[in-house]
């Protein structure tokens, strides 16, 4: 039986990812946020850990004002520093260490695999010194790139759905921009796949066939039965979120290279299986 430790385990992934190993009977400890500041409580929780999966952030879908960019660097930054220095500073260390990252480190004029070069602007920026912050820990890493988490009852789909259940969804701008997502079934999978195989490295957490957000917006009109004809403008989300609204109008488009030739099964691997298993 594995013990596993998690960071955010309160967010959406993290819910889930604790259900899914707590159901193959493994121990799982969240590592609350205010065990990030005291040594001695994170030194035995890793001492006693096989596996520590890091996903504590503030949530990038947001108004990107000065203040909150900051935060969104330093509750990355901080927990990984953290995390790694009670993973080196422990006599007993874990197997492994999965840390999150995002697929916002690539730029949007191609399809990319994870041995693409990375993009230079405040987003990619970000992931790449989260990777690099992971990587200083003295065990195998693993860096999960992710792209948008769809799953029921919370994340990214949960924002989503209302307007297209009142008949009032559309796409975001052109509708041309990527949208490369993985469905929360495969995430989970994903990680007991690199966990029981030993895995380390950089790997793309979507699902092998990109689409765009137009894609999208056709397959949850066609499985929730409502019209998608009222596009949101770019300009009222800029209104909104500031810069953070790239996140929704300037999508990455990503394949999942290396999670394939090591063997990993997607079971939705394009938009509409995932969109009619979540909604139907």
């Amino acid at each position: 039986m594995k013990t596993i430790a998690i960071t955010g385990s309160s967010g959406f992934v993290g819910q889930n990812l604790k259900k899914f190993f707590e159901d193959k009977k493994c121990e799982v400890i969240s590592i609350k946020r205010e065990y990030l500041k005291d040594d001695n409580k994170l030194l035995d929780i890793v001492s006693k850990s096989d596996v520590i999966i890091n996903l504590a952030g503030a949530n990038i879908i947001n108004r990107w004002t000065e203040s909150y960019k900051e935060l969104l660097y330093s509750s990355r930054i901080e927990t990984t520093k953290a995390i790694v220095k009670a993973i080196n500073s422990s006599e007993k260390k874990p197997d492994i260490l999965i840390s999150t990252s995002a697929i916002g480190v690539y730029d949007n004029k191609s399809t990319y695999d994870e041995s693409a070069s990375l993009n230079n602007d405040f987003l990619a920026n970000l992931g790449k010194d989260w990777e690099e912050e992971a990587k200083k820990a003295q065990i195998p890493v693993a860096i999960f790139r992710f792209g948008i988490v769809l799953g029921k009852n919370g994340g990214a789909l949960d924002k989503m759905l209302l307007p297209f259940k009142l008949g009032v969804g559309g796409v975001i701008g052109s509708g041309n921009q990527a949208f490369s997502f993985i469905h929360i079934e495969d995430l989970l999978n994903a990680y007991e796949h690199v966990i029981e195989n030993k895995l380390e490295g950089t790997f793309n957490l979507v699902s092998p066939t990109p689409t765009t957000n137009k894609g999208l917006t056709k397959a949850l009109g066609k499985y929730l039965h409502r019209p998608t004809i009222f596009p949101v403008p770019e300009f009222m989300l800029k209104l909104i979120f500031s810069e953070g609204a790239k996140i929704l109008t300037d999508g990455q488009s990503v394949v999942p290279q290396k999670l394939l030739d090591n063997g990993f099964n997607f079971k939705y691997k394009n938009i509409e299986q995932a969109i009619e298993d979540l909604v139907t």
